[in-house]
């Protein structure tokens, strides 16, 4: 386990659910990675790199919902600049398996 945070602390991490609406190969990134904009309804659209190539194909991340954390800054990964940063677990092969909503949910609505 890490650092023991307050729930004041949580408050700050802004999670939201959004909807990918474009999924590009990105052959710049250092490991194998896409290139993502997701809609967060309100909020926009945001960028993100996800290094989620051996688990999930183009096809099936394109109009999938998932979680991220929006209100990081903006972090300059090769030539692209990655907005917001999607969550997943780690699975016993080391891949990322995303972290989505059981049912539906309006794109930028919060976690809580």
């Amino acid at each position: 386990m890490t650092e023991e945070i307050t729930f004041e602390d949580f408050l700050k991490v802004d999670i939201r659910v959004g909807t990918i609406i474009e999924v590009n190969d990105f052959p710049k990134a250092r490991k194998p990675a896409y290139q993502l904009i997701i809609d967060f309804g309100d909020l926009g659209t945001k960028k993100s790199s996800a290094q989620i190539t051996d688990l999930y194909s183009k096809e099936e991340l394109l109009n999938r919902q998932v979680t991220a954390i929006v209100n990081f800054k903006s972090r300059q990964i090769a030539n692209f600049m990655s907005q917001c940063l999607i969550l997943g677990v780690y699975n016993t092969d080391g891949n990322v398996v995303l972290l989505q909503a059981s049912k539906p949910t309006k794109n930028g609505e919060q976690v809580s």
